[in-house]
């Protein structure tokens, strides 16, 4: 089981990456987000900022698809993100390895071409991507 400090400990380790200032947590690439908090939504109630689920960018729904359907334990969405390229991660069934890779991938397909070069050498592993990933 991981947390949002391990979230935090693994996308301030990819080069560039900028955390906003928010309830949760919210980190970018070259003004990109990547991964965050998910902001659950209850009609007719506050917002709430959930630090046990993070938003995480895929880079496509072809991908978010193989990820509900091939991890449905791990991974869910919500009709506020249909259409978009963004999956629900459960951090309590998350390993740290398994988050490692997610949060990098997404870190490279939100990066730009010339940051990418970077991150081999950021003292971090480098994680490979999977070649389904979009990136």
């Amino acid at each position: 089981m991981v947390d949002a400090d391990d979230i935090r400990r693994l996308a301030l380790a990819l080069p560039h990456t900028v955390e906003i200032p928010s309830d949760g947590f919210d980190f970018r690439v070259a003004d990109k987000g990547f991964v965050w908090s998910y902001p659950e939504r209850v009609p007719g109630k506050p917002r709430v900022i959930r630090l046990d689920i993070a938003v995480l960018f895929v880079g496509d729904e072809a991908e978010k698809q193989a990820l509900l359907l091939g991890e449905p334990d791990l991974f869910f969405t919500t009709p506020g993100y249909d259409g978009l390229p963004l999956v629900l991660v459960r951090l309590a069934a998350v390993d740290l390895a398994r988050l490692s890779e997610l949060v990098t991938d997404a870190w490279r397909m939100r990066a730009p071409e010339a940051l990418l070069g970077d991150r081999d050498d950021c003292g971090a592993p480098v994680v490979a991507a999977d070649a389904g990933a979009g990136g």
